[in-house]
């Protein structure tokens, strides 16, 4: 299942390659992109498990931008 979802307050390109690699790191997660320039995330993830992978990378993009929000 792939879905993108708006970024608020992702600071820098750095952050945002930072999550990029951490989210695709997650067990059940096909491929992601976080784009800086466009404030936005798509992921691939399985559909079955969604939820509870979502709740991951909510988890992961707080650790390395506090101030980032996902926008679901």
């Amino acid at each position: 299942m792939k879905k993108k979802f708006n970024l608020t307050d992702l600071d820098c390109a750095n952050c945002a390659a930072k999550m990029e690699e951490a989210i695709k790191k997650i067990d059940g997660v096909n491929d992601a992109n976080v784009s800086f320039m466009a404030q936005k995330l798509t992921i691939d993830a399985q559909e079955s498990r969604f939820d509870s992978i979502m709740k991951e990378v909510a988890a992961v993009c707080r650790k390395v931008e506090p101030d980032c929000v996902i926008e679901m």
